[in-house]
């Protein structure tokens, strides 16, 4: 996988964090170049750079091969696996690989876990579940992850505004 298809997954994270700090400072009234915090977008950045790029790209690799088109309820079988087994393991990846860029300890890992992926989880099934439908079955798949992070950009803020 060449490096620069990982680049948009990783500009557009960080887009997502600074979107997230846009709008928090919007709803306080505060000037929104003023006092950005830019580690934020910084840890964002090397989580889609180095994460999302590379494991979505394998991902949307692997369920081809697991489903094929040709497979029958393979629309079914692709949006259960992704619902199921990739949604939940990829969010404990983010919540623990945020949590080691932030330098927080393991009980804070797993304080976060128990207080706040539940409910995160199950914001992600309820935005994400139409929109991978639409990118596991309809979009070709060199073009997967790019959806994916276009629609991550949103859920990207959503993140960094649960993690505050």
């Amino acid at each position: 996988m060449k490096a620069v298809r990982c680049l948009p997954s990783g500009i557009l994270s960080a887009l997502g964090n600074l979107l997230s700090q846009g709008l928090r400072r919007r709803g306080k009234g505060s000037s929104l170049g003023k006092g950005l915090e830019w580690l934020g977008p910084a840890r964002f950045a090397a989580y889609g750079l180095c994460v999302t790029g590379p494991v979505s790209h394998y991902f949307y690799q692997c369920l081809e091969l697991l489903v094929p088109s040709s497979a029958s309820h393979c629309v079914l079988k692709r949006l259960l696996l992704d619902r199921l087994i990739f949604a939940p393991a990829f969010l404990l990846v983010f919540f623990l690989a945020m949590n080691f860029l932030e330098g927080k300890s393991w009980a804070a890992f797993q304080n976060r876990v128990r207080t706040e992926y539940w409910s995160a989880l199950k914001m992600n099934w309820k935005v994400w579940t139409p929109f991978q439908f639409i990118n596991i079955n309809y979009v070709p798949v060199q073009f997967r992850v790019l959806f994916a992070n276009l629609v991550a950009l949103f859920w990207y803020a959503y993140l960094a505004s649960v993690r505050k």
